[in-house]
């Protein structure tokens, strides 16, 4: 079992299970109530851009040989590399071709990404109408699917849900406390485990600029801590099978446990293998709750994270780890009863 400590109350600002419900007679009174919900169109766009760079950097660092190359960067629904050698050019174009393929979709395939390799040595790769109009159909479907579960999780078994022109249109007319409610539905939920870049101080990272392939994270701390941290995710969210809130047998605090599929317990296992002695974080929606040492390899895929919470704040942050994460972000536009 490995313990991640210093984890801090997560979940300020979702509230407690028990106070979403009201009484019968309160429950009738908001017999209207619904939230209505806006996915952040730019965010999934800048999100998949983002992976896509990821993409990128991984297939031409295993690229057999190698191929060299500067100024990767991802901006907006673009994504651009420079190639070093023109000699590896075409090699690094065959590397990069499935990032081109088509996406299956119910009308048919749908060219995601356009190339553009005009100016030499340069290769960009912009997401097309066609491909952004795909992402947001998806990412909806989603949403809405994530959304049923955490009201399942909840237990709120009358709520109506809808896809509106303005949005996620969710109809909740027992529910008492609906602005509650409205927050834990789009709490994003994204969870990864990261390596900590000790190339360099955090604070030498915020007043320079961080290496190239990390960025500078915060806790939740007040004041907030920097860390350093590779963008490569070790383990994503994705990987998380199963997760319940429980107790520490010797501490007697609240934990949240949670197992790993097949493919994140050889992920851990390898990266913590390889970095004995070195610190990783935990992270959640972008920020560090926690980022210990690694003493050992780890050989499971049972993690277990400890800290300053509740039982119901340990619950809430289960749910989120059971549902799933968010595909993007979405924001409250109404709450009305």
């Amino acid at each position: 079992m490995v313990y991640l400590s210093r984890l801090k109350v997560m979940l300020i600002g979702l509230a407690l299970v028990s106070m979403i419900f009201g009484a019968s007679a309160v429950s009738a009174s908001v017999s209207g109530a619904h939230v209505l919900l806006h996915l952040d169109t730019d965010e999934l766009r800048s999100s998949r851009a983002e992976a896509m760079r990821d993409q990128i950097r991984t297939l031409l660092r295993d690229a057999e040989p190698r191929i060299n190359y500067s100024g990767l960067i991802a901006s907006g629904r673009a994504v651009q590399v420079h190639i070093s050698d023109p000699a590896q050019v075409e090699a690094a174009k065959a590397a990069l071709k499935t990032l081109l393929d088509p996406v299956a979709d119910k009308e048919g395939p749908v060219q995601e990404f356009a190339l553009d390799d005009s100016e030499p040595g340069l290769l960009k790769f912009t997401m097309t109408d066609a491909g952004s109009k795909y992402r947001t159909s998806a990412a909806l479907a989603q949403s809405i699917e994530i959304i049923k579960n955490r009201l399942h999780e909840l237990g709120i078994a009358d709520a109506a849900i809808q896809l509106t022109d303005e949005g996620i249109l969710i109809q909740a007319p027992s529910v008492a406390d609906l602005h509650s409610l409205a927050q834990i539905l789009v709490r994003q939920g994204r969870l990864s485990f990261q390596l900590v870049d000790t190339s360099m101080p955090a604070d030498d990272a915020i007043n320079s600029r961080p290496p190239a392939g990390s960025s500078v994270l915060y806790t939740m701390d007040d004041p907030p801590v920097p860390y350093l941290v590779e963008n490569r995710v070790i383990v994503a969210g994705e990987s998380v099978l199963d997760a319940n809130a429980t107790q520490d047998a010797a501490a007697g605090a609240p934990v949240v446990a949670f197992r790993l599929d097949s493919k994140g317990t050889e992920r851990f296992k390898w990266a913590t293998t390889r970095n004995i002695g070195k610190p990783f974080a935990v992270i959640l929606d972008g920020q560090v709750i926690s980022a210990p040492i690694i003493r050992e390899p780890i050989e499971h895929g049972t993690v277990q994270i400890s800290g300053n919470f509740t039982a119901e704040s340990a619950k809430e942050l289960a749910l989120l780890f059971r549902t799933g994460a968010l595909p993007a972000r979405l924001t409250i536009l109404e709450e009305a009863r």
